[in-house]
């Protein structure tokens, strides 16, 4: 799967972690920043993402589009689209960017608003990812789980480096007798559930 890594996918993934690592030094205000998921994060949730079962693909929090382009991967191995919700103007521009340039639109559904005004009408989620503000991420859980097919997969970013601010929603899904979870050490850390 990541042999298949098409080189304008290539130049657009080093020019955003370029911009990512810039933004974290350089003073840039925190929302604008892109505060996108490490390398070995993206090829952590490609790989999740391309053994799940039938379902859909889901994305909270787009950003510039970089995780996007990682689940894409997963999507042209299983004939999937991945649909990703971005709340930001300026952010959707970027994402709009991203996926023209790496020559990935027909493979991104970009739904501009919040996703948890749309979450209850998606049945059958294979995989989610949720990378957004933290304070969503508990109402987030609790609409995506039920929703999640038998064997699917949300997994959240930040699990350890924002643990003390996720405590409560980690707490829940780590208790939670619907999935069976935990946290891996890879990035930021990543909360891993699996639907029962």
């Amino acid at each position: 799967m990541f042999h298949t890594i098409s080189q304008p996918m290539r130049d657009r993934m080093n020019d955003l972690e370029a911009k990512d690592s810039q933004d974290r030094i350089d003073g840039t205000p925190r929302l604008q920043r892109l505060r996108q998921i490490t390398h070995d994060t993206g090829k952590f949730i490609a790989l999740l993402a391309a053994t799940v079962p039938p379902g859909h693909i889901i994305e909270i929090g787009t950003s510039a589009g970089y995780s996007t382009m990682w689940l894409t991967l997963a999507g042209r191995e299983t004939g999937r689209t991945v649909t990703t919700f971005e709340l930001l103007e300026e952010k959707v521009k970027l994402a709009q960017e991203t996926f023209q340039r790496a020559e990935v639109e027909p493979l991104v559904e970009l739904i501009v608003g919040d996703a948890r005004d749309y979450l209850p009408t998606y049945k059958d989620i294979a995989f989610c990812f949720l990378d957004a503000e933290k304070d969503v991420y508990h109402a987030c859980y609790e609409a995506v789980v039920p929703n999640l097919v038998k064997g699917g997969l949300l997994v959240a970013d930040n699990a350890i480096n924002h643990q003390e601010v996720l405590k409560p929603m980690l707490n829940r899904a780590l208790e939670d007798d619907r999935v069976d979870a935990l946290i891996v050490p890879i990035g930021n850390g990543q909360l891993m559930c699996r639907k029962r």
